[in-house]
């Protein structure tokens, strides 16, 4: 297999590669940092390909040379999310059983890591130009990362991510996405995860472009990136919700965003509020991806296609997908209101869960088709719009299927409903009614029942009004921003 960083082989050049904060790298200063690390991760692994390092992951120079020095070893890298608690970390470390854990020097870590073997990232200093050794040629198919899920309905299960999947999707990504070395990206997005490791870290020096990190995600640290040349924006819904929050005062930020060649956003769903309010503003359109742990990336609006707000584009190169009803029968044709479960087969795909073969069996068809769990419909021109997740955002109530997702996007629309969360709740006439949780814009004046459900029932349809309303004064979320509804029903409940 060819290398995942051709700008890394040979004579690597003084172009830049990555920049955190004040600290940054060229790519020959790169490809000696990592070179020499992975030189000697290969010496402590034996050369063997089937080892597992551990990486801690924090938004520093030196978890992106520590990931890339694995990866040109040959092994594979365990991200590890510097927020975890003992317990999680225990159970990670235990079940992937790395030979050592790669930090940045002065990093304190946590004690379910102190019996590791620790080596020290060092940047600077290394004494070789990274590129006389060539990287080991592991094949398609070997680890190059294990992703542990967020683990809401048991422990985290480890992702096997192969190599083949990475190459897979960044370049399907190139395609759709016009990108280029070129392409200097943006972003403050954690590392121990697909979209801020893979895409926002990877990604570019697949290209052999730059990526500049925040660390910190802020609108005067895009806005100042933004105006001094950087191209290509990724966030989280969040960090966009933020982003349209203050434009109204920040006239400076509106122009720094209308610069930027691509807007992404990922991870979770848009609000189609916050599309029409950033791009009102600015003149760009924020476009949507959707992928997983375990797929990558699925599908994506693409640079020279439709932006249309409230959908994640069409399938990348190479992916197939395929809606299905409850009994695994693919839905006989996509008419943008059937609704129906994800499932996708392609080269973007991981190969198991570690450890877990029953998980493994269970997340696959006999075919190959991996249920994703999420829940969509599909336009005639293929364009895929997320309702939600089947275990927690698909409704049935009165015998229909209601997606969550939609029903958020129609109260969000509303002046008096800053944020807003749709869950589904037992009614012994209904079947399960819809519930809507509300963060309301003026907690002093919240809107009331009767004015939400006809707001809903006039945008939507009369069965998808909120049949309950909650006021609450903010949405559990987790590292990415995603909404925890198991959180919002478990207190509920409590």
């Amino acid at each position: 297999m060819s290398s995942l960083f051709p700008a890394l082989v040979g004579s690597p050049g003084d172009e830049a590669a990555l920049r955190f904060g004040d600290r940054s790298l060229t790519y020959g200063e790169l490809a000696a940092a990592s070179g020499a690390l992975a030189e000697r991760l290969r010496e402590v692994n034996g050369g063997s390909a089937d080892g597992r390092v551990a990486v801690w992951a924090t938004p520093a120079l030196e978890t992106a040379v520590a990931v890339v020095a694995v990866l040109r070893a040959g092994v594979a890298a365990v991200p590890l999310n510097p927020k975890s608690g003992e317990k999680e970390l225990g159970h990670i470390l235990a079940d992937s059983a790395p030979t050592l854990v790669l930090a940045a020097p002065g990093d304190e870590l946590p004690p379910p890591l102190r019996h590791l073997e620790r080596i020290d990232v060092e940047v600077r200093g290394v004494g070789s130009d990274g590129s006389d050794g060539p990287d080991v040629s592991p094949g398609d198919e070997d680890p190059a990362l294990v992703v542990y899920t967020s683990g809401t309905t048991g422990p985290p299960k480890g992702a096997v991510i192969p190599r083949r999947a990475i190459a897979a999707t960044l370049d399907a990504l190139a395609d759709a996405w016009q990108w280029s070395g070129d392409d200097v990206l943006v972003h403050g997005l954690p590392l121990f995860h697909v979209h801020g490791l893979v895409l926002g870290i990877l990604g570019p020096l697949r290209r052999g472009g730059s990526v500049r990190h925040l660390g910190r995600f802020s609108t005067e640290g895009v806005a100042r990136e933004l105006n001094d040349g950087a191209t290509m924006m990724f966030g989280v819904p969040t960090m966009y919700h933020r982003i349209a929050e203050t434009l109204p005062d920040d006239p400076g930020l509106a122009k720094s965003l209308g610069r930027a060649r691509l807007l992404v956003s990922g991870s979770a769903a848009l609000p189609v509020h916050d599309h029409e309010r950033i791009t009102s503003a600015t003149g760009r359109r924020v476009i949507e991806r959707y992928g997983m742990t375990e797929t990558l990336m699925n599908t994506s609006v693409r640079a020279d296609g439709e932006p249309r707000a409230g959908t994640v584009g069409v399938p990348l190169p190479g992916v197939e997908l395929r809606l299905v009803e409850e009994d695994g029968t693919p839905l006989s044709g996509y008419d943008g209101e059937s609704v129906g479960e994800i499932q996708v087969r392609g080269p973007n795909l991981f190969t198991e869960y570690l450890n877990r073969p029953d998980a493994t069996a269970a997340a696959f068809t006999a075919d190959g088709w991996f249920r994703t769990g999420d829940m969509a419909v599909r336009d005639p021109d293929g364009y895929v719009r997320i309702v939600g997740r089947k275990a927690t955002d698909l409704i049935k109530s009165g015998g229909y299927k209601i997606g969550a997702g939609e029903i958020e996007n129609a109260l969000l629309e509303h002046p008096g409903v800053r944020e807003a969360a749709v869950t589904g709740e037992p009614d012994p006439d209904l079947g399960e009614r819809v519930v809507a949780w509300i963060v309301p814009t003026d907690p002093q004046s919240p809107p009331g029942f009767d004015e939400l459900a006809d707001h809903v029932a006039a945008r939507l349809a009369p069965h998808k009004r909120p049949r309950v309303v909650h006021h609450i004064t903010a949405l559990p979320r987790n590292d990415m921003g995603k909404i925890l509804k198991r959180s919002l029903t478990a207190d509920r409940d409590a």
